[in-house]
């Protein structure tokens, strides 16, 4: 474990971002840090507001110039481990995973092992983009931990840039399947609100009118269930983080199991649940080499088809 040199960003404050608090604008801008290490930071003297040292409070103004350093980073090896890993599809390219439950994507703060990561890096050995470095090697996007279905991880710099691209354009097609709480009056609909960083709470998303970032999610009903829940597909036409939970729970129809943004806790004749009942059925895009395009489906697992079996019989 290796230290390198201190890390310099700079930033000029936009008129949107006009009177938020210093620590609050950078932790929206440095996403992988949390408020409070952001706010020991600013203690340190170690932002500045146009040259000046500031406190975590300043208010800051449009054209504002920020300064944050951040200390040196630790370079962290991340070991291969051998895993059973649901394999949908696999070219020189790409490698399509089926992502079980509780299952994280690349290693954070606090978890370097048992990750997906881990298990690609000995199934792939040394052949994954290095774009995104040594912790997320191969990633390009990902899914929650307790969210399952298909991902797709890249094994090539060449296709992490094609399939970064086409994430940017919103190209890829995402479809998602879901358990919802409340029956809905019409089959089909359309949430649009922009998404980012609780103000109240920097580790949950929310719509944020004036901070974040657009967001569309489709939506068309399934199965009505019981009407007490329903079963719904979701089309990300962006692809922002919690982008269906926060918007389901917006218009009053969380995630059954969510206890973020839904009332979690165990439902009256339900098995209990770990995590919200989501999972990436569909996952479509042009394949970075032969131009080509191509869709990969990774079937409901069986906790989710026993829960609709179980909704359906209520």
């Amino acid at each position: 474990m290796s230290e390198g040199k201190d890390l310099t960003y700079e930033y000029t404050a936009s008129e949107e971002q006009e009177g938020m608090r210093l620590d609050q604008f950078l932790a929206g801008e440095l996403k992988e840090q949390s408020r409070s290490y952001i706010q020991k930071l600013i203690k340190e003297e170690r932002a500045t507001v146009n040259g000046k040292k500031a406190k975590s409070s300043l208010k800051i103004h449009a054209d504002d110039q920020i300064i944050m350093i951040l200390p040196p980073l630790k370079e962290l090896s991340v070991e291969p481990e051998e895993m059973d890993l649901d394999i949908l599809y696999e070219d020189e390219d790409v490698i399509l995973i089926n992502k079980p439950k509780d299952m994280v994507v690349h290693p954070c703060p606090g978890r370097y092992s048992g990750t997906l990561v881990n298990g690609l890096l000995h199934h792939c050995k040394d052949q994954l983009s290095g774009i995104n470095g040594v912790l997320r090697p191969g990633i390009v996007h990902r899914i929650d931990k307790d969210t399952t279905g298909v991902l797709v991880v890249c094994k090539t710099d060449m296709a992490h840039r094609s399939l970064a691209e086409q994430l940017k354009e919103h190209s890829i097609t995402r479809r998602y399947e879901a358990i919802v709480y409340h029956n809905f009056q019409e089959d089909t609909g359309r949430v649009e609100g922009p998404i980012g960083r609780s103000p109240q709470d920097r580790k949950k998303m929310a719509i944020e009118p004036k901070h974040g970032k657009p967001a569309v999610t489709h939506y068309r009903v399934l199965n009505h269930l019981n009407h007490k829940f329903n079963h719904i597909e979701c089309r990300l036409e962006t692809g922002r983080t919690h982008q269906i939970r926060v918007h389901m729970a917006s218009i009053h129809h969380p995630l059954l199991g969510d206890t973020i943004y839904g009332p979690g806790g165990k439902v009256n004749g339900l098995p209990s649940l770990e995590g919200q009942c989501l999972h990436a059925r569909v996952l479509g895009f042009v394949h970075p080499r032969s131009g080509e395009y191509m869709e990969f489906e990774a079937p409901l697992p069986e906790y989710f088809t026993s829960l609709l079996k179980k909704l359906e019989d209520r």
